[in-house]
């Protein structure tokens, strides 16, 4: 029961509606007990001969009053309760929600997303039938409970205590197999989140499934993984069968020891048999408020598994935190990097050292190097995607943890390597970082990306659903409405990474070109492994093993021996053959 001291929270919160419920609850419960007095009374009076047409007919008229009344407060305590988990759910869901939109990417590296919605979906469930169906049965089976034994007593106090010696067994039963239940249950949760993981990964993947013909081997993947999620629930769906079955023979063994003692009691004219059969029409009514005790610990061992996973999540700490009274002004002029150090948590190795630079606001920076040299690091620092660096960056004159998040980013415009399209039209997906934006603002923008004329052609055009993650798209399309997304931000620097790996050496021309032209006075920072993209910047550094091992422009770096000049030679003499090769082909 420790799960409802720990909801004490939602229950202060929304306790108009509970008292109101609890309040509804008890008076149903009330009523409950009168019927079978009636019965007992019209029994009697049948056995004396005393029973009158007039008298049946106002039994039957106040049984009938009773029942209506019952309904209508059934109906309210419902909305009263029910709608009040339904609230609890939502809360929570949107906590959840906050709290992964404000982890950095470290978090995402340790959970998973199937993981992370097993929490938003089953868990969140569990929890709302504790606070819904946890409640009802709570007070139910006690205030019912309570009632039926009153009236129990009143009629013989004896044949009461006879009747309930078998409950203690019950109550003790029912705490044992809730103790089973709960670390069952918390063991098919997490199988349900590897379920959901294997799934939403081999959608995700499917183009690569399908490609190296791997549809067989992944189906009987996932069939194994369903077998565990279903070997696991059976393992709770055999604690959760228990407790019908129990209760009910121990309320049959209370019925029997009911009869056996009050048939006694009545042949020794100590009670009627309309008192006996009120009795044991009581004794009926008492199975509800058994089974519901029992259906209680089921409902609230399961709540507290999944509330303890979510807590759990919700306590995780945020690695980028602002500090007070932070700026919240959005950062403009020079950027300066001066890194001593930096090391990811999940690794020993510095990914970056000694980086030291000035980038003055207007100009333009190309990073480029090999593969895993550190380009996207030194970005993702920037973003304050990551801390825990030795040094400072600054933006504006000041270090980039002195701004709120919300002032930094919005001075940014970030076109990361792994682009990403949401499931909506393509209009929606460049105004996303600005809703209210014209279309001509759109079209504008995505004339610099290069991409509008390709969008026109499209059947429904800026209209045009892309399907999830964009899959409707090309490599090269997806990217360059990405830029022109980070275009419609119009922030102070502007950031691709990478982003033109998928279009064509005339493409990439073009919209470095329009880049130029349109951002004058404003600062862009381009990594790429094709060097023609950068040839232009005002400076370039070249990353080697996380430190800069060459530094300068374009002219410069072709004067010195070493990676850039090298690399850039080949690719000019790859593009060479290529062209040499097409041009042969045409012929």
């Amino acid at each position: 029961m420790k799960l409802f001291w720990d909801l004490r929270w939602f229950f202060l919160k929304e306790k108009k509606a509970y008292i109101w419920g609890v309040f509804l609850l008890l008076m149903v419960a009330y009523l409950q007990t009168i019927p079978p007095k009636i019965i007992g009374s019209t029994v009697d009076h049948i056995k004396d001969g005393t029973l009158t047409i007039k008298m049946l007919l106002q039994w039957i008229g106040l049984l009938i009053a009773v029942a209506l009344v019952m309904y209508g407060l059934r109906y309210f305590w419902r909305i009263m309760i029910f709608g009040s988990s339904v609230k609890l759910a939502k809360q929570l869901r949107i906590r959840l929600y906050s709290h992964f939109t404000n982890m950095s990417p470290s978090f995402y590296q340790r959970r998973r997303i199937g993981d992370l919605m097993a929490h938003a979906t089953n868990d969140l469930q569990a929890i709302q039938q504790t606070a819904g169906a946890g409640v009802l049965t709570l007070v139910d089976s006690l205030a019912t409970g309570g009632f039926v034994i009153v009236a129990m007593l009143l009629i013989d106090w004896k044949l009461t205590i006879i009747s309930l010696i078998p409950m203690p067994l019950m109550a003790y039963l029912t705490s044992y197999y809730g103790s089973i239940l709960h670390k069952r249950f918390h063991k098919a949760q997490e199988a349900f989140s590897d379920l959901n993981d294997k799934t939403q990964e081999s959608i995700n993947g499917i183009k690569v499934i399908k490609t190296f013909g791997q549809e067989l081997e992944d189906i009987q993947s996932f069939a194994e993984q369903s077998k565990i999620v279903v070997d696991k629930n059976m393992e709770v769906a055999k604690i959760d069968a228990l407790f019908d079955p129990t209760i009910s023979i121990i309320v049959g063994i209370s019925y029997f020891l009911s009869i056996a003692f009050g048939s006694k009691l009545v042949l020794d004219d100590q009670l009627s048999i309309g008192e006996l059969v009120a009795f044991s029409t009581y004794l009926g009514l008492l199975i509800w408020p058994m089974l519901a005790f029992g259906w209680l610990f089921n409902i609230v061992e399961r709540g507290r598994a999944s509330y303890d996973r979510v807590m759990t999540l919700l306590k995780e700490e945020i690695d980028i935190k602002e500090k007070d009274h932070a700026i919240t002004e959005p950062p403009r002029g020079s950027i300066e990097y001066s890194i001593e150090t930096f090391t990811y948590s999940t690794e020993e190795k510095p990914v970056l050292h000694n980086i030291y630079f000035t980038l003055h606001s207007g100009e333009t920076l190309g990073l480029v190097g090999k593969t895993g040299s550190g380009k996207t690091t030194l970005l993702k620092l920037l973003l304050r995607e990551y801390e825990g660096y030795e040094g400072t960056i600054k933006f504006g004159g000041h270090s980039i943890t002195d701004y709120t998040l919300h002032a930094l980013r919005s001075s940014i415009g970030y076109v990361p390597q792994d682009h990403f399209l949401f499931s909506a039209t393509i209009a929606e997906n460049i105004s996303f970082t600005n809703v209210d934006a014209k279309i001509e603002e759109i079209e504008r923008v995505s004339k610099l990306a290069n991409i509008h004329n390709e969008i026109l052609q499209f059947p429904d055009g800026y209209k045009t659903l892309v399907g999830e993650r964009g899959v409707s798209l090309s490599g090269g399309q997806k990217q360059r409405i990405s830029i022109a997304r980070a275009l419609l931000l119009d922030s102070e620097l502007l950031i691709l990474d990478d982003s033109l790996s998928a279009v064509d050496a005339k493409t990439e021309k073009d919209i470095l070109q329009g880049l130029k032209e349109n951002r004058t006075n404003k600062t862009t920072i381009i990594t790429s492994h094709r060097l023609s993209a950068i040839k232009h910047a005002n400076k370039i550094l070249v990353l080697d093993e996380g430190t800069i091992i060459q530094e300068g422009t374009h002219e410069e770096l072709m004067k010195e021996d070493g990676w850039y000049r090298d690399v850039y030679m080949q690719q000019q003499l790859e593009e060479l053959v290529e062209g040499s090769v097409k041009s042969s082909m045409k012929n």
